[in-house]
């Protein structure tokens, strides 16, 4: 496997990761949704911020950070969250419509993209 298949191959599977660790947050504090949907959205944005540095760190680990290579990394994770998300919010026990899933939702994955760019502008300074 060649050294850029492999890297692809890694930007999905932390992808995956990066569905997956807020998916658990949000299903722990979905309760709160009911009662206090402001807050339940700020932990649900924090459980992101805080995915994507801890996986973007992991990802990184002991090698040298592209702001290229952060940015498709980042939208490798934004297209995954997407994709994950679908059948659970278009036709699963949390259906929305389309803008109703982008206010509530999608917009909050474009934190993976802008988080990475901005993560290696910073290591390069």
């Amino acid at each position: 496997m060649s050294a850029q298949t492999r890297a692809v191959v890694r930007a999905i599977l932390f992808g995956l990761l990066s569905w997956f660790i807020p998916f658990v947050a949000g299903f722990v504090l979905f309760p709160l949704k009911k009662s206090n949907a402001p807050l339940f959205s700020t932990l649900m944005y924090l459980a992101v911020l805080m995915t994507a540095g801890l996986l973007l760190a992991w990802y990184f680990r002991k090698r040298t950070v592209s702001i290229r290579e952060a940015a498709l990394v980042g939208a490798v994770w934004l297209v995954n969250n997407l994709v994950c998300d679908y059948p659970m919010f278009a036709y699963g026990p949390m259906k929305l419509t389309p803008l109703g899933y982008y206010s509530e939702v999608g917009l909050v994955y474009l934190t993976y993209p802008v988080f990475a760019v901005m993560a290696a502008r910073l290591a390069k300074a």
